[in-house]
């Protein structure tokens, strides 16, 4: 069997066949110490145990949500429902022991059969389910040991069968979970060795949450796929001592190793402090940044501080990807370094690229190259006709690394998945919400048709943020709220600003409306907001039909402001 025609379960059970002893994956803790380990062999028999679990209980094409904290488990997890033909649903786990308001939603979405998860969370996950939906099976996939079942053969799976269900950030009610087969995985996984030059020589450090497709598909699946060693972390611990991620590139000689833009940002914050442990960063070959927008000075400053420490700009590897296309879409070359370009800023702000000549310049990083396997349209989102070469439109995708859609969201499904491009009947695109330009077969991300905030990295729905303000208390109005990012001096930060309702100006608390609105959010979506402002009834634009015109209000935020809401406010709206 090529490896074109191979899907991941194939690959692991070859693997465990032919080197049953070599380290797949490793977990370290927050003093860089291996707290777990687990090898090809031990990852397929733990895998089939929870998969002989699986097969007793739900049917091919059930649905199993994957509750964990971070280490190798959840690893054990995914295989099991690859092996058994249950369609593996990643969820952030619960914080301080307290299920997330999406996490819910998810769960009423995908209503799954059974959950995998830590023996030490399912009392607390259970009793914060159970109102939600009835889910008749929990495996504590750390105690699968006790309970292993033998005797089970998995089938073979077939390419358009579902693997997962990759839940994106959607409408207040309504999350939407990526339909990922394994087809889409493989094809996306032989995408990923062909563009950043992998061997099973090229070991990855990684420290991205494993329930998001970057940590997943990027940091777990890849290094299988290619038979490599991956190195994993805790989020946490990278957010509390960044040089550790840099420490454990050094320390293990890694090929690979990446994440979004704030990454590198924290590296250079942490430096500037001191301290620097005794790096050789000489070793690192792809340090791929999956952000848009990249920012070319975050690219420059990190190259700059740590080129004394081995590392060479030409490593930097811009790339561009989202979890509707499986993960990867373009990337650079391995050894090149990053592309930018000087366009005219105004011209941008008319959908244009004209290269700078007056000094009212806008720097553009590069996201890579078009890949061979896939076909790339930048195309007007009105007329639905492919842009000429000088002109900003959305980014189409076709290939066989898309996705098959939204789970239970047929029109959705339509909508971004179908998409027809003047011209080429009979071909269908993804329609990724992103506008961008093609210049000399870079692709430059210029903005979102669609109202994403993207913080350190993490994409947000506005409307999820917004919801959450406005439930958080009882002085607050309902619709009206808006959220939005700007640019800081440390990258981009959230912005809210929130109506207060006319019959509480006089009588709410404005510390007790403000601590509350910044406890839920961070409980919600573990976001901090950069600025928060409370206003007065009507302050918010609204377009004809009642929603919130949050360009406006990000306008209005930078230019003059807001109306601030104290409790001495005048009662005249």
């Amino acid at each position: 069997m090529t490896r074109q025609k191979m899907l991941l379960p194939d690959v692991l059970r070859g693997r465990a066949a032919l080197e049953p002893t070599g380290r797949a994956y490793v977990f370290l803790d927050e003093y860089e110490k291996e707290k777990e380990v687990l090898t090809y062999g031990e990852l397929h028999a733990r895998a089939l145990a929870v998969a002989g679990w699986l097969s007793r209980r739900c049917g091919a094409g059930d649905r199993a949500l994957l509750v964990f904290p971070p280490g190798l488990d959840f690893i054990v997890a995914y295989f099991g429902c690859l092996y058994a033909q249950v369609v593996a649903v990643p969820v952030n786990p619960p914080r301080k022991q307290q299920v997330q308001d999406t996490t819910l939603r998810i769960v009423r979405d995908c209503e799954p059969s059974a959950v995998l998860t830590a023996n030490a969370m399912i009392e607390s996950t259970r009793s914060a389910l159970e109102p939600v939906h009835t889910v008749p099976h929990w495996l504590p996939v750390d105690r699968i040991t006790d309970m292993a079942e033998t005797g089970f053969d998995p089938s073979p799976c077939s390419a358009d069968s579902i693997a997962f269900l990759q839940y994106t950030s959607g409408s207040t009610s309504d999350p939407k979970g990526v339909v990922v087969s394994h087809g889409n995985l493989a094809a996306n996984q032989e995408m990923i060795r062909q563009a950043f030059g992998h061997d099973r020589n090229s070991t990855f450090v990684g420290w991205a949450p494993l329930f998001h497709d970057q940590g997943l598909i990027g940091n777990v699946l890849q290094p299988l796929w290619i038979g490599a060693t991956s190195i994993l972390m805790s989020p946490m611990a990278f957010i509390r001592w960044p040089l550790l991620w840099l420490s454990a590139i050094s320390r293990y000689r890694a090929h690979t190793s990446g994440g979004p833009n704030f990454a590198f940002d924290a590296c250079v914050t942490r430096a500037a402090r001191g301290d620097i442990p005794e790096l050789d960063l000489s070793c690192w070959k792809v340090a791929f940044n999956g952000a848009e927008p990249i920012r070319p000075e975050t690219l420059r400053r990190f190259a700059e501080t740590f080129a004394s420490y081995g590392f060479s700009e030409k490593t930097l590897y811009p790339c561009y990807g989202l979890a509707e296309a499986t993960l990867l879409v373009t990337g650079s070359q391995k050894g090149r370094g990053p592309r930018t370009i000087e366009a005219d800023a105004d011209a941008l702000g008319d959908r244009r690229y004209a290269e700078a000549s007056n000094g009212h310049a806008r720097t553009l990083a590069g996201s890579g190259l078009i890949l061979p396997e896939e076909t790339l349209r930048i195309v007007d989102p009105e007329t639905k006709r492919p842009c000429p070469a000088d002109r900003v439109g959305e980014i189409w995708v076709a290939g066989e690394h898309v996705a098959q859609g939204y789970w239970r969201c047929p029109q959705a499904t339509t909508d971004t998945f179908r998409a027809t491009c003047d011209g080429e009947p009979g071909r269908t695109y993804l329609r990724t919400g992103d506008l961008g330009l093609v210049v000399d077969g870079e692709l430059y991300v210029v903005g979102r048709l669609k109202d994403l905030v993207i913080i350190r990295g993490r994409n947000y729905c506005p409307q999820d943020i917004e919801h959450t303000v406005q439930s958080s208390h009882d002085a607050l109005r309902s619709g009206g709220c808006a959220a939005f990012s700007v640019l800081g001096p440390d990258g981009e930060k959230l912005v809210v600003v929130q109506e207060i309702r006319g019959d509480q100006r006089r009588k709410a608390d404005v510390r007790d409306v403000t601590a509350s609105i910044r406890a839920a959010v961070v409980r919600e979506h573990d976001l901090s907001l950069g600025d928060l402002v409370l206003t007065l009834p009507g302050r918010l634009q609204k377009t004809s039909s009642g929603k919130i015109m949050r360009a406006a209000a990000r306008k209005r935020y930078l230019e003059a402001g807001f109306d601030t809401w104290t409790p001495a406010a005048p009662s005249a709206a």
